[in-house]
């Protein structure tokens, strides 16, 4: 998912709560890379702080059961400070109100449709926009995204870094299109 498309959806106000909250565990993941299991299951306890003095998820992956340590970003504060008393996070003792995946996905397409967002969106869609989107297109290493993400090996990250340098060679014909398309002609130098 692009930066255009991860801001229309954070930027949507909507009306019925239960789009909301999709929208907020979606966007959390954006800006944190969890999948969807390790979301669900976070609680409190696997909030620290990190030798940096910032707020982090010290976690292992449900998937691989490889650890993952991702420090947390404002937007993903945010969201978490704003289910602190959400009955279901009291009740339940995670940090977020998150449904069934199968529940998750179908209210995503509703969220997309609404956010005028013309592409299947799921929530691993969500993990795939921390990789690409936030961070190595802002030029996070990818060693520290692969180790953020909880892979086993850096094959598996370079899969993202190869995404990302196809979007970059697709943006540069594009431009290299308008510049043509603009150009003028060199004026002569001498005579």
């Amino acid at each position: 998912m692009s930066a255009e498309e991860l801001e229309a959806i954070e930027n949507k106000e909507f009306k019925i709560a239960r789009l909301a909250e999709i929208r907020d565990i979606f966007v959390f993941s954006c800006y944190t890379g969890l999948a969807y299991a390790d979301v669900w299951k976070l609680t409190p306890e696997q909030i620290t702080i990190g030798i940096d003095g910032e707020k982090w998820i010290h976690t292992y992956r449900t998937k691989t059961k490889v650890r993952s340590n991702v420090p947390l970003l404002p937007n993903a504060i945010e969201i978490l400070e704003k289910y602190k008393k959400h009955p279901e996070c009291v009740y339940s003792g995670r940090l977020l109100p998150v449904r069934s995946n199968q529940k998750m996905n179908a209210y995503l397409k509703e969220v997309a449709d609404l956010c005028g967002i013309n592409k299947e969106l799921t929530f691993h869609i969500a993990r795939h926009t921390f990789a690409t989107t936030v961070t190595l297109t802002n030029n996070v290493p990818i060693e520290s995204v692969s180790s953020m993400l909880g892979h086993k090996s850096i094959k598996t990250t370079q899969i993202y870094a190869k995404v990302v340098e196809k979007k970059v060679g697709a943006d540069m014909q594009t431009l290299k299109a308008k510049m043509a398309a603009q150009k003028k002609p060199l004026k002569k130098v001498g005579k």
